[in-house]
């Protein structure tokens, strides 16, 4: 079999959090009898750190508390508890910038082999994974499909509990892999547009900003950044029904995330999206971002 190789070879010595212990990453390990593995019975937030700052760092660990809390998890750990192990974590590593970290928080261990909470009496489980990882999108631009597979509503599961329970999303990741571009937009079950399996969407037209209510989809974190610079910045925002046609024929598109930050989109379907390069705005938008992460965030105590 062929040596698996890692995007960045310094995350091969990286040290992980699991419960207030830090692990080599060949032995960071959870149990069988974890929430995560018997039913994906978890939360989790990723967040980037800039210049020796962790960005939206409180709005990311508000999000988690509150899908926890949703997922009726007890005895959350506190914020300061989870920064506490955080700060520990990238100073273990000597991370300052250039760093993501995936952070999840599971239900925890359960006595014996079962779906129900009932039998998680161990507390719920914190594991904190950094890694040297740019933003994973090419910044000039991506190309989009339109999956097959409908964005869960809150008749089925609430999109705003942000759990690890990622089958919906990773299914669509499927079909865009099969057919050789980045991501897949995901219709709601009415078949407007929620946003891709892995990123908030906005669309320009005529110099408006347009993006999908947060019915269907996630209220990310960088999208409600760029709406909050959009208004400072008095650019037009709306936040409404968008059909599929609306994308393919839009001047402009982007998509918005911690992973990604924001990546403008250069095709849909085969189809070219304005002129084929990063639009105007979705550049203007582009810097303003990248202002909001230099000079904000949570310093770091080290």
């Amino acid at each position: 079999m062929e040596t698996p190789s890692l995007p960045d070879p310094r995350n091969a010595n990286i040290m992980i959090y699991i419960n207030g212990e830090l692990l080599p990453r060949d032995q960071a390990k959870i149990s069988v009898f974890d929430s995560l593995v018997q039913g994906g019975d978890g939360v989790w937030e990723g967040l980037r750190v800039y210049e020796g700052k962790i960005f939206a760092l409180d709005l990311h660990l508000d999000r988690l508390r509150d899908s926890a809390h949703a997922l009726a998890f007890t005895r959350i750990p506190t914020h300061d508890e989870i920064k506490q192990a955080i700060y520990d974590t990238l100073q273990a590593n000597g991370m300052r910038d250039g760093v993501h970290i995936r952070l999840t928080l599971s239900r925890g261990l359960k006595v014996t082999s079962s779906m129900n909470p009932e039998y998680n009496q161990y507390g719920p489980c914190l594991i904190i994974v950094p890694e040297w990882k740019p933003p994973i999108y090419d910044r000039d631009g991506i190309s989009l499909i339109t999956s097959s597979v409908r964005r869960n509503n809150p008749q089925c599961i609430d999109s705003k509990i942000h759990h690890n329970n990622l089958i919906n999303n990773i299914l669509a990741k499927i079909e865009a892999n099969i057919a050789g571009v980045e991501d897949a937009i995901m219709l709601d079950l009415n078949g407007f547009v929620s946003e891709t399996n892995a990123t908030n969407i906005f669309v320009i037209k005529k110099g408006c900003l347009l993006t999908p209510h947060a019915d269907s989809c996630l209220a990310g974190i960088t999208r409600g950044i760029i709406l909050k610079i959009a208004e400072e910045n008095d650019i037009s925002v709306s936040e409404r029904n968008i059909s599929l046609s609306e994308v393919h024929s839009a001047d402009e598109v982007f998509t918005t995330g911690t992973m990604g930050e924001l990546a403008p989109v250069l095709k849909v379907d085969g189809r070219q999206i304005g002129v084929g390069c990063a639009g105007r705005l979705t550049q203007k938008l582009q810097a303003l971002y990248k202002d909001a992460t230099e000079n904000e965030g949570q310093p770091l105590p080290f």
